[in-house]
């Protein structure tokens, strides 16, 4: 299973806005930029976002992007399955509407899979928001140098 530039784009957007100690709305420019992203493409990622409830849109001069929920709230599992779809290394073993298989009675990798998929699941579930935005802020000023809070 091999993560696209949606799911690993989108985490770091939300730990960026996660950084945001005011909660003020965050224009997609500002993330971009300060991530070294596409706006354009960035632009794309925040609608599936939106639609699951993740973050908020704010229109206006001063609008852009704001979590919808806290930090705490929120898992680097639920960013993942919204801009990659249910974790599955296979599709007959996947979270969510696995796909039917004429060998799954008599498949001995099977189990393997799931546990694959399960393990998967467990760490990404086990990082909230906040745990990441806490481990970047503990990095070398040097390794995160691209990134400014302000906004």
């Amino acid at each position: 299973m091999k993560l696209s530039t949606k799911g690993r784009y989108g985490l770091r957007a939300m730990i960026d806005m996660a950084l945001s100690e005011d909660n003020t709305p965050i224009a997609t420019r500002c993330i971009a930029e300060r991530e070294g992203l596409s706006e354009r493409y960035l632009e794309q990622l925040m609608v599936p976002l939106k639609r699951a409830g993740l973050i908020k849109s704010v229109r206006g001069s001063q609008g852009g992007y704001i979590l919808a929920r806290d930090p705490q709230d929120i898992t680097a599992g639920d960013i993942i399955r919204v801009l990659e779809g249910p974790i599955a290394p296979v599709e007959c073993v996947s979270e969510f509407n696995p796909e039917k298989c004429t060998r799954s009675d008599i498949c001995v990798t099977r189990t393997l899979w799931s546990q694959v998929r399960d393990s998967i699941a467990q760490v990404l579930d086990s990082y909230t928001l906040a745990d990441l935005a806490r481990e970047s802020q503990r990095m070398p000023a040097s390794e995160i140098s691209h990134i400014n809070i302000d906004h």
